[in-house]
């Protein structure tokens, strides 16, 4: 009796060879537009202590409350893998001292993250994400690159329907004044908020402004807004983002409503939504957190950064990149071929130029029939007649034009034809 096969964790994916590709694609535009505007790559552990989350993201968040994969290991550490990228790059730039080498530091990240949610499109509970964190200017001049930064990325990818928000959640100020404002407007009405608004009720209503309710949405609308609430300096600031975008050419709307999710940002938020995704749109989100390296034990240090899933950048680009073909098939027949065949790939490979053969000895109709599955442009024939008269046929796929040449010229030849 066979035995069931084991199958993969419910919200996770495997990525295939025949969607590789698109991911390869992606993660090369993004190294290579990270590299222009000078940002450095950091890579952080899979899993982080427990409590480095529930003190950035905050327990009331969804997160931390609901999402996270958090256990006691053997030595009685609480542990946790790591469900955003935020605190543990800001952890890793205190515990390097990244502050005492570079007065400011830009960095960027591609990696894989954990939450426990209900899996759906485009949302996976192992999923990837890119994005930046930059430690060390409290001036609009760095809120605008990183947000042109996304946006650069983005238009790289030819993305259409895409909206960026941008509200500014003001300092500890302003934010302490409007929970009051807000706890009072909403106070009439706590019976009609949902049990997560009541909850942030009490302790983060802040993160009301965040719902997904239709209704609650209806409510908040002609409640206080943040915008009431600014100090001066938060209104400056602000208003020098949002002309500065202007002039950079990079339309935006105001949403009086973005928060975000998390209870470290300060000032500048922002989110890129796409219309081509269904309620959860958001497709990138960021935004300052000026005081989460003094949060985490670090030295008083401005922040601000973004990241984006990958899984939704995919689904919201359409466009199909097409299989990396092969570039060159050696077809040989025989025993006395064997060794040869594989010399002339091992050369063609160390020149980097695409190779294969066959592993499986198949008859040399197979063999063409396999080369052009691969999309090979040119075959490398060596049959008997070939290897009597120290030559090779090579055949091109696309016209059916032949030549033969000596084997020690197959390198120097290949090198001379259109491979591109």
């Amino acid at each position: 009796m066979s035995k069931e096969p084991i199958r993969s964790i419910k919200g996770t994916q495997d990525i295939l060879p025949d969607q590789s590709s698109r991911w390869q694609t992606l993660e090369s535009t993004i190294r290579n537009t990270m590299h222009t505007y000078d940002y450095f790559e950091i890579r952080t552990p899979a899993f982080e202590n427990t409590s480095l989350f529930l003190h950035s993201v905050g327990e009331e968040s969804d997160i931390v409350s609901k999402e996270m994969y958090t256990w006691i290991d053997q030595g009685g550490e609480n542990l946790t893998l790591k469900p955003e990228l935020t605190a543990p790059v800001t952890r890793a730039f205190i515990q390097n001292n990244l502050g005492g080498l570079n007065p400011i530091n830009k960095l960027y990240y591609i990696d894989s993250l954990f939450r426990r949610e209900r899996p759906q499109k485009g949302r996976y509970r192992q999923f990837h994400q890119f994005g930046v964190e930059v430690f060390g200017s409290e001036f609009p001049e760095i809120d605008v690159e990183v947000i042109s930064l996304a946006m650069s990325i983005f238009n790289t990818l030819e993305l259409e329907g895409l909206t960026l928000e941008l509200n500014s959640i003001g300092s500890e100020d302003c934010r302490n004044n409007f929970r009051t404002a807000i706890k009072e407007y909403l106070k009439p009405n706590f019976d009609k908020l949902s049990e997560t608004s009541q909850k942030r009720f009490k302790r983060n209503p802040l993160r009301i402004l965040d719902t997904k309710s239709l209704e609650e949405k209806t409510l908040l609308k002609d409640g206080p807004q943040i915008s009431d609430y600014w100090t001066s300096d938060d209104k400056d600031h602000f208003n020098e983002v949002c002309e500065l975008l202007d002039k950079i050419n990079i339309k935006f709307e105001l949403s009086p409503n973005l928060v975000r999710g998390l209870d470290y940002y300060t000032r500048t938020t922002f989110e890129v939504t796409s219309n081509l995704l269904g309620a959860q749109n958001a497709i990138c989100g960021g935004g300052r957190y000026d005081g989460l390296v003094e949060q985490l034990g670090g030295k008083p240090t401005p922040g601000i950064g973004f990241a984006a899933g990958m899984e939704r950048l995919l689904l919201v680009n359409q466009k199909s990149d097409e299989t990396i073909k092969s570039q060159i098939y050696v077809i040989g027949l025989g025993d006395s071929a064997r060794s040869l065949i594989i010399n002339i790939a091992l050369e063609l490979r160390q020149n980097n130029i695409r190779t294969s053969f066959d592993l499986l000895r198949r008859s040399i109709k197979s063999q063409m029939r396999d080369a052009n599955k691969l999309g090979a442009k040119y075959v490398i024939i060596i049959g008997e007649e070939e290897l009597t008269k120290n030559i090779a046929t090579i055949k091109n796929l696309s016209n059916g034009d032949q030549e033969q040449i000596p084997l020690d010229s197959i390198l120097s030849h290949i090198k001379s034809l259109p491979l591109k």
